[in-house]
């Protein structure tokens, strides 16, 4: 794939504007008025977004025009469907929107065919996902998926597997300014209870909100697993400090999440 292709689908990449986070916002409440003008804007000061996204699928022998539009259509779909009051950068929330329209077009064009019951069950646990992530604000795991359909887990399991490609956790999909967006950024662990991308991502902006002391307490705290008496010797302040200090940010942090 020419992923290095100056003109793609009639646009010239070389040439695309970089929206500022105030512009972003102007147009934005415009699209929520319904300023259709506004809206071709935003998704054009958008599209580097795209180019950055299907980078990740130039070695699968699509046609770059095709994975671009195909990935406009998840920048599109982004674009309606966010929510500016979630405190989440819009190309955070967009990114899995526009990599899984794309995994959706690759997974139906696939040369390796699955069999039509697997697909089909495959279809039905993602919109069960989907009523599922709707009804309860939150992501189902595969227990509530096979519930809701009444078929075993495993079942669920194995069909989902079966129209997934294989990536690496650690694979950047995005760079915005000076932070790398990697796919382990957007999918949940067994230690997270299957809680949703979002949440992970919303961690995220909370702790951004902490200044360097209260993030390097917690940091060690719940990443590193250190006890508040070691966090105290560490940077050189009282274990009632610590436990203070680490209190104040967690209840900071609790207003964005």
């Amino acid at each position: 794939m020419a992923i290095n292709k100056v003109e793609i689908c009639g646009v010239n990449t070389a040439k695309l504007p970089i929206l500022s986070n105030e512009k972003k916002e102007i147009l934005f409440k415009l699209i929520e008025e319904g300023d259709l003008h506004a809206r071709e804007e935003y998704i054009y000061g958008n599209l580097r977004l795209v180019l950055s996204v299907i980078q990740r699928f130039n070695n699968r022998g699509e046609h770059v025009d095709d994975l671009f539009q195909v990935g406009c259509i998840g920048l599109i779909k982004a674009i309606d469907n966010f929510d500016v009051t979630q405190n989440v950068k819009f190309s955070t929330y967009a990114v899995p929107m526009i990599i899984g329209e794309i995994r959706r077009y690759l997974r139906d064009n696939n040369s390796i065919r699955v069999s039509r019951s697997l697909r089909d069950t495959a279809y039905k646990a993602l919109q069960a996902k989907e009523r599922l992530t709707k009804q309860n604000a939150k992501e189902p795991n595969i227990q509530e998926i096979a519930a809701e359909l009444g078929i075993p887990k495993e079942d669920v399991v194995f069909a989902l597997d079966a129209i997934q490609d294989p990536i690496s956790l650690f694979e950047p999909v995005y760079h915005d300014e000076s932070d790398a967006l990697y796919i382990m950024d957007q999918v949940s662990d067994e230690k997270s209870q299957d809680d949703i991308w979002l949440e992970n991502i919303s961690l995220k902006e909370a702790m951004k909100r902490l200044n360097n002391r209260e993030k390097h307490i917690l940091t060690l705290r719940f990443f590193a697993g250190k006890t508040q008496m070691e966090v105290a010797d560490e940077i050189g302040i009282s274990q009632a400090q610590v436990s203070r200090l680490e209190k104040t940010a967690l209840k900071h942090m609790k207003k964005y999440i």
